[in-house]
C-alpha cells in the first residue's frame, strides 16, 4: 500500500520564452496562448513495508436494521394486513425465513473479517450511541468499540485478532430483544466523532472511514433544515413531530461537510447503502454526495467502461461512475462491495502513483517525473503514463517495492494543464 497522496503545489504561471527548467536539465513545453498554465505537483513518500492502510468501520445499528431485506416473502407479513415484522421490537421477524438487514449483515461482515481481517488496520465505532436515561438512542458515536491496532503490518495474527474482536461485537448484538438495534442515524454526529480518532491521522499510511448505513442521516439538534418547514425539513422518519420536530429532518448538508472535514485531514470516506432506504427517494442523492466528497467514489476505466454495473453510467470524463457510492441490497451484494473494497484498498499498486483528471497534463510531454528528486524519463525500466496516473516499471518499481522505512523512495510528478 502506498502512502497517501500530498498535494505539494497548485498554482498558475506564465510561461516566458516556452521553456522550463528542472535541476540541469530543461524541459521545453509548447508555448500556449494565452501564456497561462496550471502545474499540478503531486508526490509520495513510498516505505513498501509500511503498506496497510488504517480503516475504521463506522457501523449504522440504528432500529431499521430490524426489517426484512426482501418485504415480499410471505414470512415477513404480519397477520391481518398488519405490514412486515421489524418495525417493533414486539414484532420481530422470524429470521431464519425472512432474514433482516442485521442478520444478512452479520453473515456479510463475518465472510468479510474472516478472509479480510489481515488486509488492513481494522477498527469498529457504531452509531448511535449508548442509550441514556431518557434517551430518543439519536445521540453520536462517543466510544471507539475496537480501536485501530498499532502494530507492524507483518503481525498479521494481531490484525486479525482486531478483526475477531469486531466479529464479537457485531454478532453479539442480537436481531431482537433488549440489545437489538434501535434509535436513529446521527451519521453527520458520528463522523465528526471518528475524525477526532488520533490512529485514523496519520501521514505515513491511507486512513479511512468505511461508513455502512442502511438509512438516511438525521439526529443532528443542529440541523438547520428542522424548525417547523416541512419541504426543508425532507422527514426521514414516520412524522418529525414532538421530540423528533427536528432530529427526524434529513441531515445531508452536514454529513457531507463532514466528510468534507476528514478529507482535509487526510481521511478519505468510502460509503456503503445497505436497504431500501439508501436506494430509493433521498438515499442515493445524500449518498452520492458524500462518497464524492469523501474521495472514494466508484470508477471506471477505458479498458472497462462498464466497470460501475448495469443500469449504471460511466462519466467518459472523469471516469467516475454515476452512483459513486457502494450499495447493497442482500448478504451476497454486500459481500461484493465489501470484496470491491478490500481489493482496492488492501492490494493498491505502490508503483502508480495516481493523478486524478484534472491534474493529469493536456499532454502527455508535459509532465516531469522525478525519482529521489532526479528527473526521469519515460521508459519501459522507468514509468508511464496510464489514464490512473504515473505506472513505475521495470527495475523503478523494484526500488519502490523495495523499499523501507529506513530507506523510502520519494517520487514526485509535475504535469502542466492548459487554462
Amino acid at each position: 500500500m502506498r502512502a497517501k497522496l500530498t498535494l505539494l503545489s497548485a498554482f498558475v504561471v506564465g510561461i516566458v520564452g516556452g521553456a522550463i527548467a528542472s535541476g540541469c536539465q530543461t524541459y521545453d513545453f509548447e508555448p500556449v496562448e494565452p501564456l497561462a498554465i496550471a502545474q499540478t505537483t503531486v508526490g509520495d513518500v513510498i516505505k513498501a513495508r509500511s503498506q496497510k492502510p488504517n480503516m475504521m468501520v463506522l457501523l449504522d445499528t440504528s432500529g431499521s436494521m430490524t426489517l426484512p431485506v426482501d418485504t415480499s416473502l410471505a414470512a415477513c407479513q404480519l397477520p391481518s394486513g398488519g405490514g412486515v415484522c421489524g418495525n417493533t421490537p414486539s414484532t420481530p421477524c422470524p429470521v431464519n425465513t425472512c432474514p433482516t438487514r442485521w442478520t444478512e449483515l452479520q453473515a456479510a461482515m463475518s465472510r468479510f473479517l474472516d478472509d479480510s481481517g489481515s488486509a488492513v488496520r481494522l477498527g469498529l465505532t457504531t452509531y448511535p450511541g449508548a442509550a441514556q436515561p431518557n434517551s430518543l438512542r439519536c445521540e453520536s458515536s462517543s466510544e471507539v468499540r475496537i480501536s485501530v491496532p498499532q502494530v507492524d503490518d507483518a503481525d498479521t495474527a494481531s490484525l486479525q485478532s482486531a478483526a475477531d474482536q469486531i466479529q464479537a461485537v457485531i454478532q453479539g448484538i442480537p436481531n431482537s430483544g433488549p440489545n437489538q438495534p434501535s434509535g436513529g442515524t446521527p451519521t453527520s454526529l458520528s463522523l465528526n466523532f471518528v475524525g477526532g480518532v488520533g490512529t485514523l491521522q496519520t501521514t505515513e499510511r491511507q486512513d479511512f472511514v468505511l461508513l455502512l448505513t442502511d438509512g438516511l442521516p438525521n439526529c443532528n439538534p443542529s440541523n438547520p433544515n428542522g424548525g417547523g418547514d416541512v419541504a426543508a425539513c425532507r422527514c426521514t422518519i414516520n412524522r418529525c413531530q414532538g421530540d423528533y420536530t427536528q432530529l427526524g429532518c434529513l441531515d445531508k448538508d452536514a454529513s457531507v461537510t463532514a466528510v468534507t472535514e476528514l478529507g482535509k485531514k487526510g481521511i478519505q470516506t468510502i460509503v456503503i447503502g445497505f436497504g431500501a432506504e439508501t436506494a430509493s427517494g433521498a438515499g442515493p442523492e445524500t449518498l452520492n454526495a458524500m462518497a464524492q466528497a469523501g474521495g472514494f467514489a466508484r470508477k471506471c476505466t477505458d479498458e472497462n467502461p462498464n466497470a460501475c454495473g448495469a443500469g449504471d453510467t460511466c462519466d467518459p470524463v472523469t471516469k467516475l461512475c454515476g452512483r459513486a457510492f457502494y450499495q447493497a441490497a442482500n448478504q451476497a451484494e454486500l459481500s461484493q462491495a465489501l470484496d470491491a473494497i478490500i481489493n482496492l484498498v488492501g492490494n493498491r499498486n505502490i508503483c502508480l502513483l495516481e493523478l486524478a483528471p484534472a491534474q493529469r497534463p493536456t499532454d502527455d510531454s508535459l509532465i516531469v517525473v522525478y525519482v529521489n528528486d532526479v528527473p526521469t524519463p519515460g521508459g519501459s525500466d522507468t514509468w508511464t503514463l496510464t489514464d490512473e496516473g504515473v505506472l513505475f516499471q521495470g527495475s523503478t518499481c523494484e526500488r519502490i517495492r523495495a523499499s523501507t522505512d529506513a530507506n523510502p523512495i520519494k517520487v514526485e510528478a509535475r504535469a502542466v494543464q492548459r487554462k
